[in-house]
């Protein structure tokens, strides 16, 4: 069985870009996991096209966890709401059901394949796209009233 400590995770997790609030989001989400207690803020700031222009983190979460939020904060500007959910659908079945990792922008997910077996450990991994979910989501629905 592979580590799911690699050099790879560890650096990423030590180096998590957009690291703060952002003054006046147009959108933000707080997501917890329940198995762990990984805590993830996320604000958001989007565009006329419904992609992200600019996004703040708060992470409070294991080196997996730090690590899935790293790549989300590397690749996370300019994508969508559909491409997210595309990259958390990938995400979620490569953990859960050994499935490709997700391509595209959040590629670099695939060094956390070897965390699959830690099941515990999934719904940290999973935060900052679920967080990212809520808030485009949160935006849209304020868009249409």
């Amino acid at each position: 069985m592979s580590d799911p400590y690699s050099n790879r995770v560890l650096e990423l997790a030590a180096d998590i870009p957009h690291i703060g609030r952002l003054d006046a989001p147009h959108a933000s989400a707080h997501k917890v996991s329940r198995i762990c207690g990984s805590e993830l803020t996320l604000d958001v700031k989007i565009g006329d096209a419904g992609r992200i222009t600019d996004l703040g983190l708060e992470v409070q979460a294991c080196a997996l966890g730090q690590a899935s939020a790293s790549v989300f904060a590397r690749n996370a500007v300019g994508a969508d709401l559909q491409e997210i959910v595309a990259a958390r659908d990938a995400l979620k079945a490569m953990l859960q059901a050994g499935g490709p990792p997700p391509s595209g922008r959040f590629a670099e997910l695939e060094v956390l394949g070897p965390a699959a077996p830690y099941r515990q450990r999934h719904g940290s991994i999973l935060l900052a796209y679920e967080a990212a979910i809520a808030a485009l989501t949160q935006d849209e629905k304020a868009a249409a009233r």
